[in-house]
């Protein structure tokens, strides 16, 4: 059965964020497929959990660390794989790479694209947090990381959701975390890689406040996959049906 088969009625259209209410968004937020399985799986872990159970400070122990490791893995990833230049020219990755990060640079404030992909973002939460959790202490760790990283997942995503919505933050922090996003998908995608924790972009020096027009990245919304690039690596343009250029708001309709 396809995915789209089994989505709320909600989804029948697309919906953008530039024109969304917080409302709007909270309603969307937790119809989406994604976000459901993602509570799921967290609920599942933590029933697991009790059947499993570990000690209480192995337990605290994991969760801590799955919630300091999560923005580390989430700064690797987005920088050197879901904006490398490499995934694209291997024809059996680029539709993985398409759907992953370029279409939601392509158009930054369609919903819909924002979220990751189940079969993608589950191995990886679960790689980069339930390893961590047994090592610590057995199984019962590794359920209570694995869960950890499912429910800050979604507590990223949400905040992905408020970077990109019509809508003024009231709080300074989600504010200027929201101006560091805005600047890394319409000013320069090389840096300010966190969502909700540029710890790590300051670490490795590819955090940026100000924004110089004049130094405007000319791929900030191909990634790089240029018409001239996909004359030689074609795969993401077939299935695009060619290669956008221009500002997403000046070639797509709402």
């Amino acid at each position: 059965m396809k995915l789209s088969a089994i989505k709320p009625a909600f989804w029948a259209k697309e919906h953008h964020l530039d024109r969304m209410t917080l409302r709007e968004l909270w309603i969307a937020y937790f119809q989406y497929p994604a976000i459901i399985g993602y509570l799921l799986c967290a609920a599942i872990a933590i029933g697991l959990y009790f059947r499993y159970p570990a000690p209480v400070l192995p337990t605290a122990a994991a969760v801590i660390v799955s919630v300091f490791v999560y923005p580390l893995v989430w700064y690797c990833l987005h920088r050197w794989v879901l904006h490398s230049r490499w995934m694209f020219k291997v024809p059996f990755l680029a539709s993985t790479w398409k759907r992953i990060h370029y279409d939601h640079h392509q158009d930054p404030n369609r919903l819909e694209i924002l979220f990751g992909a189940l079969h993608t973002t589950l191995p990886t939460i679960a790689l980069a947090t339930a390893p961590i959790g047994y090592l610590i202490g057995g199984t019962g760790a590794a359920l209570a990381a694995f869960a950890t990283g499912l429910i800050t997942t979604c507590i990223y995503e949400f905040f992905h959701c408020i970077q990109h919505l019509a809508y003024k933050p009231k709080r300074k922090w989600v504010m200027e975390m929201k101006a560091r996003h805005m600047a890394h998908h319409f000013h320069d995608e090389r840096g300010n890689y966190g969502i909700t924790n540029y710890f790590w972009d300051k670490l490795f020096r590819t955090y940026y406040e100000r924004i110089d027009k004049d130094k405007k990245s000319e791929t900030v919304f191909n990634l790089g996959y240029t018409p001239e690039v996909a004359e030689r690596y074609p795969w993401v343009a077939r299935l695009s049906g060619g290669v956008a250029t221009g500002h997403p708001s000046q070639r797509i309709p709402h």
